[in-house]
């Protein structure tokens, strides 16, 4: 019963024991929002979703905080007299909201922007100054690094080995390494990025923005801190230098999931292989999307190609198969048979969202499943349990022992539902291939079934082996023959 997770600042598997019994708290830095999401933005979203409902199931409820940047120098680069930065911010935050709601990602108990915490942000700069931790400058305020003795600890660095810090003007820098807290308006920036402070007109610096997020929305002291492994330095070894210097505990854990290559290479602007989200989830169904994202283990690098997408749209076929074969035979679901025919083609788990939420209740989730996610959120072994289970539940279909299929559709059902694989990721559309798949199939069934009421064995056979060739299975039960797609 003890979940086990990867703490990048111990380098060390740890027991997570919460602050609060019965609770969590967690914080994950959220996007920038100068440009539109890439499948990076995809992949970490989604393991701090799957962390999030792993430990809601185990532990209890999560207060998840996710915050938006939408004050930083790329958006106002990106700017033009048309789309202020404000706007732009805005529109591109819609953009990613958007994206992460097509792969199932639930929305965050709170998710602040930077620009609505300044005052949070100018308190805790003035207490690192009189700390003797930061200092103002020319209309700035950095942080002095070599104040504190423990700056390096998340990334175990020495001072001496890092590079400068080359997020504002050095004009006032003790040393090339200290990192801006508050920035001083410039002339060529428009007023309205610019706020008042004891230390002229300015702008917070990215990193002061999300330890005073942080402390706004979970105290002092809090479970959790998240996000990419490429922001550990400096941004993320920013934060817990500022933030312990000023004399808050800060996290207990920090987690950081691994980057995302494509076709082998790493994503870059440069290489052309830049994958934005809107154009993945323009040829992809979000949960495919969602399978291919989950099916690597959240610490690694991912690589995303067709092959892969693919490999994640037949094995949710096979478990969409599964599902639906078993629909017909567990007891309490006549709805669900009843709606089978009707199934949306983008997505059939969608339709059986509300039973499958149901049935994970009711059923326990396997042993094999619930330890491979307390071993540091192990989901490509726990997708093997599912799929083991879908074997399991379709042989017991074939052999018409439906208290094992019973078994394994609960199973099933319940595991799908934590890993957030039973939602549509759009509503069904009128018609489409589904319905006209539909329509071909109840076609030839029907005409099966005059061959075999007039003896045409020959003629039935040829149908249904044609039926077996594409993949589909037929059924002959009491109520007639019912057909499901075999993945």
């Amino acid at each position: 019963m003890t979940v086990r997770l990867y703490d990048s600042r111990a380098q060390t598997l740890r027991d997570f024991v919460p602050l609060v019994p019965g609770a969590v708290s967690m914080y994950v830095c959220g996007p920038t929002v100068q440009s539109g999401p890439h499948i990076g933005h995809l992949r970490g979203a989604l393991a701090f979703d799957l962390l999030r409902r792993w430990l809601t199931h185990r532990v209890g409820p999560v207060t998840f905080v996710r915050n938006v940047t939408d004050i930083d120098d790329k958006t106002l680069a990106n700017a033009t007299p048309e789309e202020p930065w404000w706007a732009l911010a805005y529109r591109i935050e819609r953009e990613f909201t958007t994206a992460y709601e097509k792969i199932g990602i639930e929305a965050p108990t709170y998710e602040p922007r930077a620009t609505a915490s300044i005052p949070q942000m100018q308190e805790i700069i003035q207490r690192l100054i009189e700390r003797g931790h930061a200092y103002a400058a020319a209309g700035d305020v950095y942080f002095d690094v070599r104040s504190w003795s423990s700056y390096g600890a998340l990334t175990n660095q020495s001072v001496d080995a890092m590079e400068p810090a080359a997020d504002a003007d050095p004009r006032g820098k003790r040393d090339p390494r200290d990192f801006a807290l508050w920035k001083g308006a410039k002339p060529d920036e428009p007023a309205s990025a610019t706020w008042e402070s004891p230390w002229g007109a300015g702008r917070p610096g990215w990193h002061i923005e999300c330890s005073a997020m942080s402390r706004r929305y979970l105290g002092d002291a809090f479970d959790i801190h998240g996000g990419g492994l490429d922001l550990r330095f400096p941004h993320h070894e920013n934060e817990l230098a500022q933030s312990t210097a000023a004399g808050f505990d800060f996290a207990s854990f920090w987690v950081h999931n691994g980057l995302v290559t494509v076709e082998g290479q790493k994503m870059s602007k440069s290489l052309g292989n830049f994958v934005l989200a809107h154009d993945l989830l323009a040829q992809r169904p979000g949960p495919v999307v969602r399978y291919a994202l989950a099916a690597a283990h959240y610490r690694s690098n991912l690589d995303v190609s067709e092959g892969a997408l693919d490999e994640a749209a037949a094995a949710l076929g096979r478990i969409t198969g599964f599902l639906e074969r078993a629909a017909r035979v567990v007891p309490g679901n006549d709805r669900l048979r009843a709606e089978h025919d009707a199934m949306p083609d983008h997505h059939p788990l969608g339709a059986h969202a509300q039973d499958l939420q149901l049935a994970a209740a009711e059923g326990a989730l396997p042993d094999a499943f619930a330890d491979a996610m307390d071993d540091d959120l192990g989901v490509p072994q726990a997708l093997a349990v599912v799929h083991d289970w879908v074997r399991r539940g379709n042989v017991a279909l074939d052999e018409r022992d439906n208290a094992t299929a019973e078994r394994a559709f609960h199973a099933v059902s319940a595991m799908v539902a934590v890993l957030g694989l039973d939602f549509a990721d759009e509503p069904a559309a009128d018609g489409g291939p589904r319905a006209a798949l539909a329509a071909l199939v109840e076609e030839l069934i029907s005409q099966r079934a005059e061959a075999r009421a007039s003896k045409d064995w020959a003629s039935a056979d040829r149908i249904r082996d044609l039926f077996a060739t594409a993949g589909v299975v037929l059924e002959d039960t009491a109520d007639g023959t019912v057909w499901s797609i075999n993945g």
